[in-house]
């Protein structure tokens, strides 16, 4: 659980839960302890060759709380679409597209960017947890924008000693203004005297998508840095942190399709 997300009431009571202290505390202070709480807890169960069996618990807990999440916010935006106006559909059928398929094809639209939004946010927090599995002293790191005025900070999704990396599920665009604010973002990450490394584990399938990632290692090569895309990505993290982030998830994935068979 991202632990930023929650109110401060929700953390209060959160970290009660836990044993924390919450009296007089601000809500940056809470967040910190949840983290120093699970920060031992992690180091005793690594220390006590269990690290891969909380490894596996935590991402395991992680899948079931984004898939629940998931389910709410598509079955929400379902009901809100009984009431849309459909007008539109004139146009579908103009174009050979029946109100049925219309209705489905603006069905899965929506609920799509809702799979697309938790898949690249699942994994990416998944991909950090085995970092920080590894190193309790890395972690999200902010960086003011020395290079601009927009957008005036870039975060790094994981800064692993020095090596400052950017997660992605995958990278689909093809907008050339994206180009400019990676190099600007990789310059940034170079002036604070970090290693930029950019982990895809997707690769696009459309033509000038991959043109545009050509272009993007070809900015991380020339600042020293590193660009790591498909299994590559995957075998990146498995090198750099010690744990088969892969394995894990093919054994969670087809557990749930087990469990739909039953």
């Amino acid at each position: 659980m991202k632990v930023e997300k929650l109110s401060k009431n929700e953390l209060i009571t959160y970290c009660k839960n836990l044993g924390i202290e919450t009296k007089n505390q601000r809500k940056s202070d809470l967040t910190q302890a949840v983290y120093t709480y699970e920060k031992n807890i992690i180091e005793h169960a690594v220390s006590s060759g269990k690290g891969l069996e909380l490894l596996k618990r935590k991402i395991g807990s992680l899948a079931d709380e984004y898939s629940s999440n998931l389910d709410k916010k598509i079955t929400a935006r379902k009901q809100e679409m009984q009431a849309d106006d459909n007008s539109h559909y004139l146009i579908y059928r103009v174009l050979g597209i029946s109100t049925k398929e219309g209705m489905l094809i603006d069905e899965y639209q929506n609920t799509g960017r809702f799979l697309y939004k938790y898949a690249g946010s699942f994994l990416e927090e998944t991909a950090s947890l085995c970092f920080f599995f590894s190193n309790r002293n890395g972690g999200k790191t902010v960086v003011d924008n020395n290079q601009g005025a927009r957008p005036k900070t870039f975060e790094i999704d994981f800064l692993n000693g020095n090596d400052a990396i950017e997660l992605k599920w995958r990278d689909a665009t093809t907008d050339g203004d994206h180009i400019t604010k990676e190099h600007t973002r990789v310059k940034v990450i170079e002036s604070y005297g970090y290693k930029p490394v950019r982990v895809m584990f997707y690769y696009p399938q459309r033509t000038q998508a991959k043109r545009i990632q050509a272009t993007l290692k070809t900015i991380y090569d020339g600042v020293g840095g590193e660009y790591y895309a498909g299994d590559d990505a995957w075998d990146y993290v498995t090198k750099t942190s010690g744990y088969d982030l892969k394995a894990i998830l093919v054994e969670i994935a087809e557990r749930r399709v087990n469990e739909l068979k039953r």
